[in-house]
């Protein structure tokens, strides 16, 4: 199993588990792009950031769990979820749009809640 560390002065190092199963073509060109270095966009409690790559949906998902990475293409883009975001409904955790579900955060999500507009994000493969 493939797994990723998320790194920023405000939380550490976060591990996540990819989901090869899920959406492997999806986690084969992240894991080929890293290490990324971006700095954090917030959207309620997600957190997104452009990781310059083009990939198409794959099993894409609207509503996510608590703790969700995903790919969200038409921003290119990278995202955390650890809550409710502008364009959820209750408690439900809605993307913008759907992404391709990568992975889950090992651990509690929520510590993603001290992550600021604009803080450096690192996402590299974990040893």
């Amino acid at each position: 199993m493939k797994k990723i560390k998320i790194l920023s002065r405000a939380i550490g190092e976060v591990v996540a588990e990819l989901f090869e199963e899920r959406s492997p073509q999806t986690v084969k060109v992240l894991w080929a792009v890293l290490p990324i270095t971006a700095r954090a966009n917030t959207w309620g409690n997600e957190i997104y950031f452009s990781i310059g790559v083009k990939i198409a949906k794959e099993n894409a998902d609207e509503v996510v769990e608590k703790g969700a990475i995903g790919y969200w293409p038409p921003g290119e883009a990278f995202c955390i979820f650890f809550g409710p975001t502008p364009a959820s409904i209750g408690d439900e955790i809605r993307a913008a749009s759907p992404v391709n579900v990568l992975g889950r955060i090992s651990g509690d999500p929520e510590i993603f809640k001290r992550v600021q507009n604009g803080d450096e994000i690192v996402i590299d493969k974990a040893g």
